[in-house]
């Protein structure tokens, strides 16, 4: 019997992760539209990121943190479509466990360090809106690298506390994750020990990492609000108000998401909806980002339209 326990510790140390296609009567469909949507959430958050790079109307806090907002996305599609694919095309959905820890911690500090991305972006808007001429002085180069350098310390955190906790638990029931990648609570439930208590830490971990950036959002568009209210020019209005929308419908989807996720009992979760809301916030939410800043913003617009008729007149020279 004990050598029996052993062996299911010890040899048997793969998952297999019974994802998005095993769910789906057209799998290859599927496979095709994520693989699409991926594409496009690859080359919209690049392009992003190397028109706010290249453009020096566009080098200013707040679109220093929309490149750090892209290069997050980037990554955490990265880390879990990629694999997700190449184990449909090759016929395999198998995981070992130090990959399955990896994209664990990957994830959970990506995710973790973009709570915190989208606080410190609230507290740009409220101070570029309720403190104009102190703008440049309160969020000058330096504090701003300060603030990023404190979000992916604080997501790192986060990844570094659950991470080893949740691996090192003993998994002697079935090996199959019913989910598309290696999240907490998919994870938590092969565990053959008693959790509770982690799980309450985790729920208590969670909202911590949540109640700081919302305590930070709610406050910072409180004022802001208050100070569009008063403002007597209606383009300064209008203005305000477009750039803070396009922040509050990022927050609301991808906080919305996560409160789901990671704050919900578990009797109001089942497999297959903890998927549809894994699906919009890790595959969804980096493709929406890019077209919610740059199609309501008339600055990146302006200098995409540029950049794309330079182009054209270079390539007319060339001709």
């Amino acid at each position: 019997m004990e050598n029996t326990w052993v062996a299911n510790h010890t040899v048997q140390s793969d998952f297999d992760l019974v994802g998005l296609f095993s769910q789906s009567k057209h799998p290859a469909l599927l496979c095709v539209v994520i693989f699409v949507v991926f594409l496009m959430a690859l080359s919209g958050n690049t392009m992003l990121i190397l028109l706010i790079h290249y453009d020096v109307h566009l080098h200013n806090p707040m679109y220093f943190f929309i490149t750090q907002l892209s290069l997050m996305d980037v990554m955490y599609i990265s880390v879990t479509v990629p694999k997700m694919l190449m184990d449909q095309v090759m016929g395999v959905n198998k995981i070992s466990a130090p990959e399955c820890g990896m994209q664990m911690f990957l994830y959970l500090t990506l995710v973790g360090s973009e709570f915190f991305l989208l606080a410190a972006m609230a507290y740009d808007r409220y101070v570029a809106i309720c403190h104009p001429l102190r703008y440049p002085i309160l969020m000058n180069h330096r504090v701003c690298l300060i603030l990023v350098s404190s979000c992916w310390l604080l997501g790192s955190v986060d990844g570094f506390m659950l991470t080893p906790v949740t691996m090192t638990f003993p998994f002697c029931r079935s090996r199959e994750i019913h989910h598309f990648f290696c999240e907490v609570p998919a994870v938590m439930k092969l565990s053959c020990s008693d959790t509770s208590i982690y799980e309450t830490l985790m729920y208590l971990c969670c909202v911590l990492m949540l109640l700081i950036p919302v305590t930070v959002i709610s406050s910072s568009y409180s004022f802001i609000l208050f100070t569009i209210h008063r403002m007597k020019s209606a383009e300064g209005r209008k203005k305000a108000f477009a750039t803070c929308s396009s922040h509050m419908t990022v927050v609301i989807l991808f906080y919305g998401a996560a409160m789901y996720t990671y704050m919900l009992p578990n009797s109001y979760h089942t497999p297959e909806n903890d998927m549809i809301v894994s699906v919009f916030y890790t595959i969804l939410t980096p493709v929406l980002n890019p077209l919610i800043y740059s199609l309501r913003n008339k600055d990146v617009t302006k200098a995409l339209k540029k950049m794309l008729n330079v182009e054209f007149v270079f390539q007319e020279t060339i001709k």
